[in-house]
């Protein structure tokens, strides 16, 4: 899992990269904060947080044999991810047919503000409805496995990968939407 989350952080790395010397060289750049809005996507941030929180107690619930609040806990991670991603797409369906903020084509006369934005947002929801697939297939195992602590180690892999989705969103929130 970590050789796997290298590779990744490497991937979102290059996309923020570019972004940052695509934004540094535009002389016409849009102030983010305006052109999309930080009130859903704050909401969106918190809960991906709450969501690495209730990742933490389904990996302690587990290391314990609680199962009842094992599959709580991971049910909660779940529907956090569920909801960011139904957000994602309601943020995406507002900005394309409401603020006509196209890929190349917005009201900003920055043509690459849209192509950035849509890839890393995009790119970090398939990562997090990857990461509920994850999480999912998880807890149907653990079920299989009758949720003893013999399913620590599975469950701490996806911990580690839905972390790792949660702190990436940070970097993707603080570079797109507040700076």
């Amino acid at each position: 899992m970590w050789l796997f989350l290298s590779g990744d952080a490497m991937s979102f790395g290059t996309l923020l990269a570019g972004y940052a010397i695509m934004r540094a060289s535009s002389t016409n750049w849009p102030n983010p904060s305006e052109a999309l809005g930080i009130s859903l996507t704050a909401f969106m941030t918190f809960l991906l947080i709450c969501s690495s929180l209730s990742m933490v107690k389904a990996l302690d619930a587990i290391k314990h044999g609680e199962k009842d609040k094992f599959k709580k806990f991971m049910l909660m991670t779940i529907g956090g991810g569920i909801i960011f991603v139904s957000l994602q797409a309601y943020e995406w369906n507002h900005l394309i047919h409401g603020a006509n903020l196209g890929l190349t084509e917005n009201p900003f006369g920055a043509p690459l503000f849209g192509t950035t934005f849509y890839v890393i947002t995009g790119f970090h929801g398939l990562h997090v409805t990857g990461g509920v697939i994850y999480l999912t297939y998880v807890l149907v195992a653990a079920g299989k496995r009758g949720y003893s602590t013999d399913c620590f180690n599975l469950v701490e892999n996806v911990g580690l990968y839905w972390h790792f989705v949660d702190l990436v969103w940070i970097l993707v929130f603080t570079f797109l939407y507040l700076l």
